[in-house]
């Protein structure tokens, strides 16, 4: 029978989000793309539309040598025809140009918008199946700022540098080769003024992709501060804690604000040293032609065609320093991505190769089940029971006892450290995640509910159920009247996480999901939120309405649930130390006599 992953493998598994920001440029490019590969879906025409572009480039400096030494200044006195010659083809090298440039940017855009696409697909769907620690300690701001921002941020390299850095090199090689023919010596003489800017290229990718590693960390940490005292904004205003939040939002904002201010100072420098490079090249080549010119090795066609070809090859250059800049941030934000994709889901559907659960009823066996998060101490003990099908039980403990993590096991949003946990003699590991979710459903304290209808939100629960579907379900948990007191019943808008409904009319709707899902196995970790006699009374009737007929293990924090239950298993300190009947437990005392005891003190001091 397979076994979980150590919990060593899980702390591996929730750092790689950051470890995946280490990895070379280059490594990163080509991971990036094995995760895309639609960036790379006809990338030969493309290079060949490339190429004609830059040749096309270059026609028009040729054109003008050839019609000033060949034509205006022609041994036999200006020749119109050639000039005219000339004339005709660099206007078509111009049109050519166009139309290449056109189809080569367009097809850059294309296949780089569906490749990103792809990437924020796969890194958004990855995001459900990081382990549950990685989610809850990352925070939401910088796991949506990598799906978003930072995917931005490769696009907008991909489609705008990718363009340039496509045209530049080809440009700049281009140029180099029409130089040297026209003048060896001139093109030493800009190559030796852009040497510094070449050499010292290196060390500034260096530092800027360090500097935008930075940025991008401190887009997720301000995304961060501001996205959670928006969605906080209650608990914000009835603590009077807004001059602290607005503390700590300034904060990140200064720590982007500095980290971005770095970044770009690097990009001002490196940019500035290209002008200056620039500059020496183009006095460069006027002093040195002219000395040439003066000594016959030069014509003056050639050195007005030279300066056309300065012009080409000292423009990529120019901008190709402003390319490495969104190109380090572009590999940033890319890495983050990555060191999401690449982060191991801690629970692996088994597909195809698993064994599909049949429907009925559901038997429930955790074996030498024992359970510790990454780094901490076991939170479960060696726990072996088994629960018989169509049984109601009840799961009590102080907090912290390790009841909850029994309950997230058997729903598998966790799998144990050691043992296994069995549905009718299969180990959950192998149960396919489609065939499990239809068999298994876990109603939570607070239900969550999306910005929507109360239909749409129910039919997460079964997403093709019609209204007729939703309203009889509503109708066999006894919920009619309810419903129809709503203001516009099924498309009543429930608004952000549900904050139109009280907290038990959430539960409600919760309930009315699980019942869509007709699951064989229900789990429930009751709310604890107060919510008026009749709206207690109306969801323990739904619930009894629920249970019928079904395995179901309900984490009770209620004294009537445990009352109500076929059997009530007692958890302290990750280990079951009592189970029974609600009668019996009370008769043998032990930790669950003390937690009735607390129970029956509570009800009576809220009367």
């Amino acid at each position: 029978m397979s076994q979980a992953a150590p919990a060593s493998e899980n702390a591996k598994a929730s750092t790689t989000l950051d470890t995946g920001e280490s990895i070379g440029a280059w490594r990163t490019i080509g991971r990036g793309v094995a995760f895309s590969p639609e960036l790379k879906e006809g990338l030969a025409l493309t290079l060949f539309f490339a190429v004609a572009a830059t040749l096309g480039r270059v026609v028009v400096p040729v054109a003008v040598q050839q019609t000033l030494d060949n034509g205006l200044n022609a041994p036999g006195g200006p020749d119109t025809g050639f000039m005219t010659t000339m004339a005709v083809v660099a206007a078509v090298a111009i049109v050519v140009t166009g139309v290449a440039s056109y189809l080569m940017t367009s097809r850059l855009f294309a296949a780089a918008e569906r490749g990103l696409a792809t990437l924020r697909v796969k890194a958004f769907r990855h995001v459900h199946d990081l382990p549950l620690l990685t989610q809850n300690t990352e925070s939401r701001g910088a796991l949506v700022s990598r799906v978003t921002s930072d995917v931005d941020q490769v696009s907008q390299f991909l489609i705008f540098g990718g363009i340039i850095a496509v045209v530049s090199v080809g440009q700049v090689a281009v140029a180099t080769v029409i130089m040297a023919v026209y003048s060896w010596q001139l093109t030493i003489v800009v190559w030796l003024c852009f040497a510094p800017l070449f050499l010292s290229l290196r060390y500034f990718q260096r530092k800027l992709s360090e500097a935008y590693r930075v940025v991008r960390r401190q887009v997720g940490v301000m995304l961060s501060a501001i996205s959670e005292p928006v969605v906080g904004a209650a608990v914000v205003r009835s603590y009077a804690i807004e001059s602290r939040t607005q503390e700590r939002i300034d904060e990140a904002i200064d720590r982007h604000r500095q980290a971005s201010t770095r970044a770009q100072g690097l990009t001002a420098f490196s940019f500035s040293l290209g002008g200056v490079s620039a500059g020496l090249a183009n006095a460069g080549v006027l002093i040195f032609g002219v000395l040439l010119g003066i000594a016959g090795d030069i014509t003056a066609g050639e050195v007005l065609a030279f300066a056309f070809l300065v012009t080409l090859f000292v423009g990529p250059v120019q901008m190709g320093t402003q390319v490495l800049t969104e190109a380090q941030n572009a590999i940033a934000g890319w890495r983050r991505v990555i060191g999401i994709l690449e982060t191991p889901a801690d629970v692996v559907d088994p597909g195809a190769t698993g064994t599909v659960l049949p429907r009925g009823a559901v038997s429930i066996e955790f074996s030498d089940v024992g359970f510790a998060y990454p780094g901490g101490k076991p939170v479960l003990h060696d726990v072996s029971l088994r629960i018989e099908p169509s049984t109601r039980v009840a799961v009590v403990g102080e907090t912290g006892s390790g009841k909850t993590t029994l309950a997230k096991l058997l729903t598998r949003l966790m799998d144990p450290t050691t043992g296994s946990v069995l549905l009718n003699g299969v180990d959950l590991r192998m149960v396919p995640f489609d065939s499990l979710r239809e068999r298994v459903v876990m109603v939570p304290q607070e239900g969550f509910l999306f910005d929507s209808t109360l239909a749409a939100n129910a039919r997460y629960g079964k997403l093709g159920a019609s209204d007729e579907e939703i309203r009889a379900g509503v109708d066999e948990l006894g919920l009619t009247d309810w419903l129809a007191a709503l203001p516009h019943g099924l498309e009543t808008r429930v608004g952000q996480r549900g904050e139109s409904l009280s907290a038990g009319e959430r539960q409600l709707v919760a309930l009315v999901r699980a019942h869509l899902a007709d699951p064989d196995l229900l789990v429930l970790d009751e709310a604890t939120s107060a919510v008026d006699p009749a709206l207690e009374m109306r969801i323990g009737r739904a619930l009894e309405r629920l249970m019928s007929g079904r395995t179901s293990v309900t984490i009770a924090h209620r004294l009537t649930t445990a009352e109500n239950a076929d059997e009530v298993i007692v958890v302290d300190a990750g280990r079951i130390v009592q189970r029974g009947t609600h009668d019996r437990l009370v008769a043998d005392g032990g930790v669950y006599g003390r937690l009735h005891a607390s129970w029956v003190a509570q009800h009576q001091s809220a009367d």
